[in-house]
């Protein structure tokens, strides 16, 4: 009778500790890690040769290179391509990619740093205040100072790290709302912020540059443009002069026309490169990329198939190189316009859980209090 084997699969987070505890050389235990760590990775825009030259290489110690089917006929000028192989298959990749022409030493440089394993973060939660009349879950519930308040010394107490307070409400087919409009709210709340020494971070959830203005001057210190500069020319001007930070986010249209059958090709590509571009503008202009927040905009001009569609990959904006958050609190795409907010909460908690094991840096949440609970729990995975 033949030997009973027996087989698990075992994910690449715990190989190191399961070498270990095979008994694999403590000495070598670290590096021996990285060819059992896998990568898989989509290089734009190559031309034959370097498309060429990458996938003989990786073939060389491995790996494989996926490029376009004509590139051997030369029918086609460019290629996306995907490398795929182990920690240690790149890096060997990358050390032969240095003596190669056509620019690939700073191919190498890239796929090096794509090695380095991201730290696992616990998000910081941004809390919600909406001082608005029509904000798609809450709205005139805060509008009056009174409440406003009360709403931030709530937020505060139940584990907000950030508050973000918006005066003009963004939702699909919301109107503009002036600058005077919105400082008329916002500005009795940083003076009492202020005048009760409250140490709390504050971000400004607005398109305006004149209202980003006024608060740095109070005391805010991020901007949260939800149109990504694109509302306001003046905007990135003013983040660059005052040196505060920014969260840029991606937002097809406007609200008055974003859900209007919002279209893409490849939205996670295309996406990726919207923000890279932004993050490059923003680089020009003087802001530090430590800086820069980024948000794929869940809801800004995208289907519900979209919105999943950015959840799943979001860890994938990583490699942009800033800081990511994500706003999916109450949204459309939970389809439950017609439930109560404290249905929403449980299952933007849920969704919230996904974005936590894919490494957010930011979470913006109306329930701040259900969301401390949840980060607690995650500490044990």
């Amino acid at each position: 009778m033949g030997k009973d084997f027996t087989v698990k699969k075992i994910l690449d987070s715990n190989i190191e500790q399961e070498l270990a505890k095979v008994g694999f050389d403590s000495s070598y235990l670290h590096k021996g890690t990285n060819k059992y760590k896998y990568l898989n990775m989509k290089i734009f825009d190559l031309t034959l040769p370097q498309a060429n030259i990458l996938k003989q290489t990786a073939l060389t110690v491995g790996a494989d290179c996926a490029v376009h089917r004509d590139i051997l006929t030369a029918n086609v000028e460019k290629s996306d391509c995907i490398l795929g192989g182990s920690v240690s298959q790149i890096l060997k990749i990358s050390d032969k990619l240095r003596k190669q022409p056509f620019s690939m030493k700073n191919l190498a440089d890239i796929l090096n740093e794509m090695t380095k394993i991201e730290p696992k973060v616990l998000p910081k939660l941004m809390g919600i205040l909406n001082v608005t009349k029509n904000s798609f879950s809450d709205g005139g519930q805060f509008y009056d100072f009174n409440s406003a308040i009360e709403h931030l010394h709530k937020l505060i107490e139940d584990g907000a790290d950030i508050i973000d307070i918006g005066a003009e409400s963004t939702k699909p087919f919301s109107q503009a709302v002036s600058a005077q409009d919105q400082l008329k709210k916002i500005e009795p709340i940083l003076l009492y912020i202020h005048k009760n020494n409250i140490n709390i971070p504050i971000s400004i959830d607005t398109r305006s540059s004149e209202v980003a203005t006024k608060t740095m001057d109070l005391g805010a210190s991020i901007i949260n443009d939800v149109s990504g500069f694109d509302y306001d020319e003046k905007m990135l001007d003013v983040v660059a002069q005052f040196g505060k930070k920014v969260i840029i986010q991606h937002s097809q249209g406007n609200p008055g026309n974003m859900q209007v059958k919002p279209t893409y090709e490849n939205v996670v590509d295309e996406i990726y490169f919207a923000l890279k571009n932004k993050i490059k503008l923003a680089e020009e202009k003087g802001i530090c990329k430590d800086n820069i927040i980024i948000d794929v905009g869940i809801g800004f001009g995208k289907t519900k198939a979209h919105n999943f569609e950015l959840i799943k990959r979001i860890e994938e904006f990583k490699s942009l190189g800033c800081e990511v958050m994500l706003g999916i609190s109450r949204k459309s795409l939970l389809n439950m316009n017609d439930e109560p907010n404290e249905v929403k909460d449980i299952y933007t908690t849920a969704l919230s859980s996904l974005a936590i094991e894919r490494n957010v840096d930011y979470l913006r949440v109306h329930n701040v209090k259900m969301h401390k609970k949840l980060i607690e729990l995650m500490k044990n995975f």
